[in-house]
């Protein structure tokens, strides 16, 4: 349902504007669904690791490595970063 106070209001702005409700709720589902089309759609952005087509540098780390690698934690097992 709508709410009353949203009624009003749309009925208030249907006689002002001197047009029938009808036509303002056509008007203003046109102008929601005609947005929603025009919404771009969210680009994941590239995070790639490493030069590209060349060896992953993350790909032979533990867990723990990458972890820190990640983060900023301490040192890798093999040695300083």
């Amino acid at each position: 349902m709508i709410s009353d106070a949203l009624f009003a209001r749309a009925k208030s702005h249907a006689k002002k504007t001197g047009r029938p409700l009808r036509a303002l709720v056509e008007e203003g589902l046109r102008l929601v669904l005609a947005a929603e089309r025009k919404a771009p759609a969210y680009v994941l952005p590239d995070r790639s690791a490493g030069e590209e087509g060349g060896v992953n540098p993350l790909e032979g780390l533990s867990w723990q490595d990458l972890r820190s690698e990640i983060y900023g934690e301490g040192t890798r097992n093999d040695g300083p970063r």
